[in-house]
């Protein structure tokens, strides 16, 4: 642990917190929602999320084994408003696979698997990057993990906490060894970070007067 980087991560997150409060994030009402919900929306806006889950849910879908259980095509309809849908319908599909075949389509079994050994699962499960995994980890399993995005690297960078190009291990490295490995605090400073990235800390036109870090 770097005494510093650690003073300097917990003194943001309390600013933070001290002007957002608490975010409730991630939307979902069980698990499973969460995960699918991490799964559709990458590339795309949350709005456009929430219209394709609520379309499962009028549909009774939103459980493991009626998703499973949809063909390729019947799949990639139910998920259409959240955009790149035979994409996105692949990536459902390999994560339910995965999920069948090795835990009988239990996440309560999956989640007992150690952190470790259950992030390089998911891994290997095709249409799954680091962002995702530790998204499902933390938001739907619990499991101490801190996820980092686009947000966090623009804005750590732009306050010298780290480089500009440094990758998404790195990153997430810095977090995990610096800050104390608490689901809660790990949720709520990501949930933050969304919010501070999206209102004031913009790729371009960034409101640097305005933020509650200046």
């Amino acid at each position: 642990m770097d005494k510093h980087l650690s003073n300097s991560l917990k003194k943001t997150y309390k600013k933070l917190f001290s002007a957002f409060g608490h975010q409730h994030w991630w939307p979902g009402d069980t698990p499973f929602e969460v995960i699918v919900g991490a799964i559709l929306t990458q590339n795309t806006a949350w709005t456009n999320v929430e219209k394709a889950k609520r379309k499962n849910k009028k549909a009774k879908l939103l459980n493991p084994k009626r998703l499973h259980d949809l063909s390729h095509a019947e799949l990639a309809q139910y998920i259409r408003p959240a955009g790149y849908f035979n994409i996105k319908a692949k990536r459902l599909k390999h994560f339910l696979n995965y999920l069948f075949d090795n835990y009988s389509g239990s996440l309560n079994r999956m989640f007992k698997k150690r952190t470790d050994a259950l992030r390089r699962e998911l891994l290997e499960v095709n249409g799954i990057g680091p962002e995702t995994a530790d998204s499902i980890l933390l938001y739907a399993g619990n499991h101490p993990v801190f996820v980092v995005d686009a947000y966090t690297k623009r804005i750590f960078s732009r306050h010298g906490i780290i480089l500009a190009d440094v990758d998404y291990h790195d990153v997430r490295e810095i977090f995990m060894k610096n800050l104390p490995h608490d689901v809660k605090m790990f949720n709520e400073y990501h949930a933050l970070i969304v919010r501070v990235g999206k209102d004031f800390c913009r790729t371009k036109k960034p409101l640097c007067g305005r933020c509650p870090l200046m």
